[in-house]
């Protein structure tokens, strides 16, 4: 995927602009920066979950695959298909942990041989052993950690090429998020993954790439968010270009 002077606009506030970078192809992208500085909303669009905000507005090019996902021809659902998300917070909808994991499936059409695609899925979140005995207990009657990765397993049952994860470890305790943190790194092989995380160590830890967002005001005096620096993760953490990123990340603000 690739980032080309995005703008995102929510009615006349210009929350993010002219972000430019490129996600690349089976490697874990994190993008990190204070609150506020809209790496989320730069999450959001792309897969055009914006799209779901009143008021709402992208502007500049986000491509998949070298095409436009924001052209007039494009359908945002099937642009969910393809590029997956996984939020903040675990939501497992109030059903089996088989019928959350097979929800995507029936939707999307992909009923053949629908229980070997759940128990694939939950494999591939690591979620299999612990559940296999279980599978018509409630999703809601998990341990926080284990419904993220159902949530995990229900996005990526549908087979998508991208997985973006909005802070998914941010309310997990250490043991949990050491699980998600392994399962990312796995996923990796199959999947690209873009996650925001205000965890700077484990932006260190998961991810070969990095961007570093922060927050401005500009003229009117309107905070903004915009890209200030996106490169390989160990230069970012070690020898950024841009003093902004170092004193972020040596803790100087944010």
């Amino acid at each position: 995927m690739e980032l080309d002077r995005v703008n995102v606009h929510y009615g006349a506030h210009h929350a993010v602009r002219d972000a430019s970078m490129v996600v690349r192809r089976n490697q874990i992208t994190a993008m990190i920066g204070p609150s506020g500085c809209g790496k989320s909303t730069v999450l959001r669009s792309l897969n055009r979950m914006n799209d779901l905000v009143n008021g709402a507005r992208v502007t500049g090019g986000v491509t998949y695959r070298g095409q436009d996902i924001y052209a007039p021809n494009v359908d945002p659902i099937q642009v969910r298909r393809h590029i997956g998300m996984v939020f903040q917070k675990a939501n497992p909808f109030p059903k089996s942990i088989f019928d959350n994991v097979a929800y995507g499936l029936r939707i999307n059409g992909m009923t053949d041989n629908l229980a070997d695609r759940v128990e694939q899925a939950l494999r591939g979140a690591a979620l299999w052993d612990e559940v296999k005995d279980n599978l018509k207990k409630s999703g809601l009657a998990l341990s926080g950690g284990q419904q993220q990765r159902l949530c995990i397993a229900r996005t990526i049952a549908v087979e998508p090429d991208v997985v973006l994860m909005d802070e998914p470890c941010s309310a997990l305790d250490p043991i949990a998020t050491v699980k998600v943190e392994e399962l990312m790194h796995e996923l990796a092989q199959t999947y690209t993954i873009v996650i925001v995380t205000h965890n700077m160590q484990q932006a260190a830890r998961v991810s070969k790439y990095t961007a570093f967002f922060s927050a401005d005001l500009d003229e009117a005096g309107e905070r903004y968010g915009h890209l200030v620096e996106f490169d390989d993760t160990a230069k970012i953490f070690s020898s950024p270009s841009d003093q902004r990123t170092e004193d972020y990340i040596t803790g100087r603000f944010g």
